[in-house]
């Protein structure tokens, strides 16, 4: 994890009052180690091999202190389905691709996007801030091949797929 985000997070604690806890800690560890988007139940899988004491309820928490501390975001691809995000302070131009077929987020930055927002923002006397488009789109493996990596992956895993409108 790099010392920024600790040194953020350090502050926010001491400016909240909160203690600082070993199983606060070790969540925090898990959701920076990895450059992917997670859901919570995916991380408290994730931490249970850590510490299998830590509860769902610490996990949830701790999820909620670190959004309110603006060190991770929460994103609704659709769906009711949340998921959170430990990257956007590299990438404050966040997108999103959402397979409807197969269930995979894919993260893209776009130059050409970004200057679009822009335009429109300034024209409409606004200035951006941060910025977040979904994007839902059809797998192409399965229309071309007939089948899917990520879909036979979401599958194994059980996860809820996406209904298609």
């Amino acid at each position: 994890m790099e010392a920024g985000i600790k040194q953020k997070l350090d502050d926010f604690i001491r400016r909240k009052r909160l203690r600082r806890t070993v199983q606060r800690e070790q969540i925090v560890d898990v959701v920076f180690s990895r450059d992917e988007h997670f859901t919570a139940e995916e991380l408290f899988e994730r931490v249970r091999k850590v510490d299998g004491e830590t509860s769902r309820a610490t996990v949830y928490r701790t999820l909620g202190l670190l959004v309110e501390a603006d060190l991770l975001r929460q994103i609704d691809l659709g769906e009711s389905q949340i998921s959170y995000d430990p990257n956007f302070h590299d990438k404050p131009s966040h997108n999103h691709l959402v397979c409807i077929d197969c269930g995979r987020v894919v993260e893209f930055e776009d130059a050409h996007v970004d200057i679009q927002t822009d335009c429109v923002t300034r024209r409409l006397g606004f200035k951006t801030v941060r910025q977040s488009i979904k994007i839902e789109v059809n797998c192409e493996q399965l229309r071309l091949k007939g089948r899917c990596p990520s879909l036979i992956a979401t599958r194994l895993t059980g996860k809820r797929l996406r209904r298609k409108r």
